[in-house]
């Protein structure tokens, strides 16, 4: 059995340090998150796009199913290699294009917040570095004040991202309920590093692959955490919809084969539990992660204050046990084979 042995990574220090960012973000900027809301309500907008790479484009998905379950406003990712490589012309009057990203230095990132702004397009950046190309770029720059982050697997910045995106949304609503939760947050996520996912680790340290499955609101978490298991563990990790893993994927289920299925609140809940059970009963390893009322978990899910940022505590969660997942593989979780902290594609 795996006991815990919580060595010091910068990877999980950063992690911990998630909450306090969390809470100076939301003790900042808070006219100019007001103002930006009045002004998307009083814009109308035919297309809304988000532009990022990497974790950055996870908390984009979250953003953009927050803004599509919210507010009605259908929201696609932007393929930026149309800008920056096929140079297509694309229209983008009465457009809200928002970009999210850690350094804010990546061409294919920058190019595109120009372009949009130049033709008339409203741009937001939530940015890490306010004196980034990026943050230069777009009208509306908003810092997430995550600090600088120096393991090369993002934590605390994407966790502010998550953050940022969801407080947009809830200015452009106007919603006190989500601004109540979001005033809340930093406690929740103090309280998920604490949660002991440790049986996680017994699972995975042998393992080669893995397929993580959410759906709706939690799928964005499964794509983080895909990506960071193949990061700080180099397991070969595949991100899932629970309404997709039966169509091709199940056919890779085999005896021992794991499964992390993240089962936040919400109307996709009750699909994911019964998911867990069917493939328990194809043989499969299934960690199912859910809250607490839920008898047939495998590790418990924090909550927040209402349901639509569950998913950022849920991550949280998972961090702390990924940092440790790594060291219990003899790797270094600050140290990627092959990757550095800032990425420039173009």
């Amino acid at each position: 059995m795996w006991k815990e042995k919580r060595v010091s990574s910068m990877m999980l220090k950063e992690a911990e340090a998630a909450a306090q960012c969390v809470a100076l973000q939301l003790a900042c900027d808070g006219e100019r998150f007001a103002d930006l809301g009045r002004t998307l309500r009083s814009t109308s907008f035919h297309t809304a796009l988000t532009v990022a790479r990497g974790s950055s484009d996870h908390a984009a998905n979250y953003f953009g199913y927050l803004t599509m379950a919210r507010t009605g406003r259908i929201v696609a990712s932007l393929p930026m290699s149309l800008i920056t490589l096929y140079k297509s012309p694309l229209v983008t009057r009465d457009t809200l294009t928002v970009a999210i990203s850690q350094s804010g230095q990546s061409p294919d990132v920058v190019e595109p917040i120009r372009y949009f702004r130049d033709g008339g397009a409203t741009t937001v950046a939530l940015v890490n570095d306010a004196s980034s190309p990026l943050a230069a770029a777009a009208e509306w720059a908003m810092p997430l004040h995550a600090g600088k982050e120096q393991s090369v697997a993002a934590t605390k910045s994407f966790i502010t991202s998550l953050t940022a995106g969801a407080r947009l949304v809830a200015h452009w609503q106007n919603d006190p309920e989500l601004l109540e939760g979001l005033a809340a947050l930093p406690a929740a996520l103090q309280a998920a590093t604490r949660v002991d996912w440790s049986a996680a680790i017994e699972v995975l340290a042998p393992a080669r692959n893995i397929m993580v499955v959410g759906r709706g609101i939690s799928f964005p978490v499964a794509l983080e955490a895909a990506l960071k298991l193949k990061e700080t563990s180099a397991l070969q990790a595949e991100a899932f919809s629970g309404a997709e893993i039966k169509h091709g994927p199940m056919a890779l289920i085999e005896d021992g084969y794991p499964l992390l299925i993240f089962a936040t609140r919400g109307p996709a809940q009750a699909g994911l539990i019964a998911l867990a059970e069917e493939m328990r009963g194809r043989g499969a390893r299934v960690l199912l992660a859910a809250p607490d009322d839920v008898a047939t978990r495998d590790l418990t899910l924090p909550v927040a204050a209402t349901p639509d940022l569950d998913p950022i505590v849920a991550i949280q969660a998972f961090y702390m046990m990924a940092a440790q997942l790594s060291q219990a593989r003899g790797l270094d979780p600050d140290k990627p084979r092959h990757l550095s902290k800032v990425t420039r594609t173009s």
